[in-house]
C-alpha cells in the first residue's frame, strides 16, 4: 500500500503534474494540501478520468485538502475540518481507504513567531492533537499526512536557515505532542541522506543549492510500524516546469 502527502501549492496550476504522477507511481492514498480551489472548482472529472475518487474540502485562493484513491470511498467514514474546533479555513479532511485511517493536514504557517497567526497555529496543533487523541482509540491504524510547517529537528532545517518560523521552540514541542500520542516519524524508521528535505523557497535558487526544509511529513500509529517498508522523498515533480515548492513524501507499507 502507498501512502503519500504533496502540497501541491494550487491544484488547478499543478493538475497536469498530479495526474501523470498519479499514472506514474499508483498510489493508493494521495493526500494534497494548498488546493486553492472552492469545492465547486474542484477537478472531479479529469481525477476520475485518471482512475481516482476523490474527497475534498476547499476554499478560494487559500488552504484546501483532498485525499485521492483509486479505491471508492465511503462518505459515511469522512471528517472535513477538526471536530470542536470553530475554524473558517479548510484544513484537515480524514477518511478511511484499505482499512486505514487517512488524515490529511494543511498546517498552518505561523507567519511570525508571536505573531496572531502564530497564535493560531498554536491553538489548530493543540485541537489537532486532542481530536486525534480520540481518533486513534477506534483507528489503531493510522497515518497522519500533510505540510506540517514544522520541521521537527536541527537536521530537518538547512544550517543555514536563520528564520524562527518552522523551526521554533513551541512548533517543535507541538509536534512532539503529536509524537506522544504514539505516533511515528515513518521518514525516520529509515536511512536518510544528509540534509533531505521537502519544501524548496522558489527564490534564491534554494532547490537547486538544496536551501530547503523537511516540512511534510507522514506519522504512522504503533500498529503500522512494523508495515513500513520505505519512505523517501520524490523529488522529480520539483523539477518541472511551474513545479510546487515542495515535493512529494512516499510510504510504503506492507
Amino acid at each position: 500500500m502507498k501512502i503519500v502527502t504533496w502540497n501541491v501549492n494550487s491544484l488547478k496550476v499543478r493538475l497536469p503534474h498530479v495526474v501523470d504522477w498519479l499514472a506514474e507511481n499508483k498510489p493508493d492514498a494521495l493526500c494534497l494540501q494548498e488546493l486553492k480551489l472552492e469545492d465547486k472548482a474542484f477537478p472531479a472529472a479529469a481525477l476520475e478520468a485518471a482512475g481516482y475518487h476523490a474527497v475534498f474540502i476547499g476554499q478560494k485562493t487559500y488552504n484546501g485538502v483532498a485525499i485521492l484513491s483509486p479505491h471508492p470511498f465511503d462518505e459515511a467514514t469522512v471528517v472535513r475540518n477538526i471536530p470542536g474546533f470553530e475554524d473558517e479555513q479548510k484544513r484537515i479532511i480524514a477518511a478511511t481507504v484499505g482499512g486505514v485511517r487517512v488524515v490529511c493536514g494543511y498546517f498552518p504557517n505561523g507567519q511570525a513567531v508571536g505573531s496572531d497567526k502564530f497564535a493560531y497555529k498554536l491553538e489548530w496543533l493543540a485541537a489537532l492533537t486532542g481530536w486525534l487523541r480520540e481518533e486513534l482509540k477506534t483507528h489503531d491504524r493510522l497515518v497522519l499526512a500533510g505540510d506540517f510547517n514544522i520541521a521537527p529537528e536541527d537536521r530537518d532545517a538547512h544550517p543555514d536557515w536563520k528564520d524562527e518560523i518552522h523551526v521554533s521552540v513551541p512548533e517543535r514541542a507541538a509536534f512532539r505532542a503529536l509524537l506522544d500520542l504514539g505516533l511515528i516519524d515513518a521518514f525516520r524508521l529509515f536511512e536518510q541522506p544528509e540534509r533531505a528535505f521537502s519544501w524548496w523557497d522558489y527564490r534564491m535558487m534554494a532547490f537547486r543549492r538544496n536551501f530547503g526544509l523537511r516540512i511534510d511529513h507522514l506519522l504512522v500509529s504503533p500498529a503500522l510500524r512494523e508495515a513500513c517498508l520505505g519512505c523517501v522523498v520524490d523529488k522529480a515533480p520539483r523539477r518541472l516546469e511551474r513545479p510546487s515548492d515542495h515535493a512529494p513524501v512516499v510510504l510504503e507499507l506492507a
